[in-house]
């Protein structure tokens, strides 16, 4: 199984007091997401699963890439990593699922299932992480596939 996990692009900052979901992606978001929609187009199969969080921000992300996608409570700010692992149905799931959220548990995910020590890695905005997992040898094993920038594309 194929898990990318992109975390939104560059949003405007919350009003006080103002609803957390509806904050929009920046201009610079909408650049940033067009960048990483782009290479994704080239990298995903036509059969790849995206799940993108209800977050108007995410869903602007994830608009950029053009293909059908469902918006998941289970991926909204505030989410749990076992959430999102059960929603992308890793390790068990077959073919590749993009997931589009939020900081922190994009950061937890990737520290718990790549074993780095320490509570998250940092995911930039508008960044994919792309992980497989693959049973060798009876034994189950996640891999790093790549990781990429919207600044470097």
């Amino acid at each position: 199984m194929d898990l990318l996990l992109w975390r939104h692009a560059e949003a405007h900052e919350a009003e006080p007091g103002g609803d957390d979901l509806k904050r929009a992606l920046t201009s610079r978001g909408e650049k940033q997401a067009a960048r990483m929609a782009a290479w994704l187009d080239r990298q995903l199969p036509d059969s790849a699963r995206i799940l993108v969080s209800p977050a108007r921000r995410a869903e602007q992300t994830a608009l950029a890439l053009g293909r059908k996608y469902k918006l998941r409570e289970e991926l909204a700010p505030g989410a749990t990593v076992e959430q999102l692992l059960e929603v992308a149905h890793w390790p068990q799931g077959r073919g590749v699922t993009l997931l589009v959220g939020h900081q922190p548990v994009l950061g937890q995910a990737i520290a718990r299932l790549l074993a780095i020590h320490g509570s998250e890695c940092n995911v930039k905005k508008g960044a994919v992480w792309w992980l497989r997992h693959r049973l060798r040898d009876g034994v189950s094993q996640t891999t790093l596939m790549s990781v990429q920038s919207p600044d470097i594309l």
